[in-house]
């Protein structure tokens, strides 16, 4: 098993046909346009994937389809939830369908201790042979991670990554001085990509590499090759990008902003809904400062 995945994922969309059923075969043409523009793999029914509302069946028909027909990319299956059984059954289940590693968000709702999330999952990960990115966003689940607890869950073989996107960057910086050499971490929100790389970090899950994979891809390698200054002013030069895929929650931007540059992926699942029209005259006006459409 590899020490940890590349640098740039994305955080893949879920679409949707015009009867909101999952649209396996566009799917499959997104993870294959993604490998196109320089990411390294491909999360699968994460929060970005509307993982919420996606049923067992059907995320494991996303896994198989994805993983099955696509190569040169890894492809990672987010397979948590608040219930550790169902998280250890889903797990096995991806498992079997050849994805390459599992995406486990922290439990939401239910608001464990910090002995109850470590034991979570610690049992999910003996449970499986495949490399874990525990996914940490406290803003969705009510819940988050301490510094402790990450550092101990990092000593587990096949935990290898953390999802950074609690927008703390003295808990990040705390949380990469002491995990063990080799354990990644990747920034869970585009806007603080480069921060978290500066202190220490590795790479991003990305909602906006769906848009620029090419120039997220630079300025991740370019910072790590010492080229600072020049990745610097890319990243700033892609702030505006970054903010506007929050005008509404994710992934309702973001999904609105794939279909005005010619890539169809539908319309949310209730309980999201189509951005406003106000906000797709705003979207609209930024994809073409970046010349993203016409």
């Amino acid at each position: 098993m590899k020490n940890y995945f590349g640098p740039l994922l994305t955080a893949m969309v879920t679409p949707f046909d015009e009867n909101d059923e999952i649209d396996l075969d566009k799917s499959l043409q997104l993870a294959q346009k993604l490998k196109k523009e320089s990411s390294d793999g491909v999360v699968l029914s994460g929060t970005t994937g509307e993982s919420p509302t996606l049923t067992r069946d059907e995320k494991l028909a996303l896994f198989d389809k994805v993983a099955r027909e696509t190569d040169g990319i890894d492809i990672i299956a987010g397979t948590g939830s608040n219930s550790t059984r169902e998280s250890i059954d889903l797990t096995r289940e991806a498992e079997r369908t050849g994805v390459n590693g599992i995406m486990l968000v922290v439990p939401y709702y239910n608001k464990p201790p910090q002995e109850g999330l470590y034991q979570h999952f610690k049992k999910i990960a003996d449970a499986t042979s495949l490399p874990v990115i525990i996914y940490d966003v406290p803003g969705r689940t009510g819940a988050s991670l301490d510094v402790d607890t990450i550092i101990r869950l990092s000593d587990i073989d096949n935990i290898v990554a953390l999802k950074d996107a609690t927008k703390n960057m003295e808990h990040t910086t705390a949380v990469c001085k002491g995990v063990k050499e080799g354990f990644a971490l990747y920034s869970g929100d585009d806007a603080m990509t480069l921060p978290l790389i500066s202190v220490g970090g590795y790479g991003v899950i990305s909602v906006v590499s769906q848009l620029v994979g090419d120039e997220m891809k630079e300025i991740i390698k370019g910072f790590h090759q010492g080229n600072h200054e020049e990745a610097s002013f890319k990243f700033r030069r892609l702030f505006p990008l970054f903010k506007a895929m929050f005008i509404k929650a994710n992934p309702i931007p973001v999904k609105k902003a794939l279909t005005l540059t010619g890539f169809d992926v539908g319309k949310p699942r209730l309980p999201l809904v189509d951005l406003p029209e106000e906000n797709v005259t705003q979207l609209y006006q930024i994809l073409q400062e970046y010349g993203l459409v016409a």
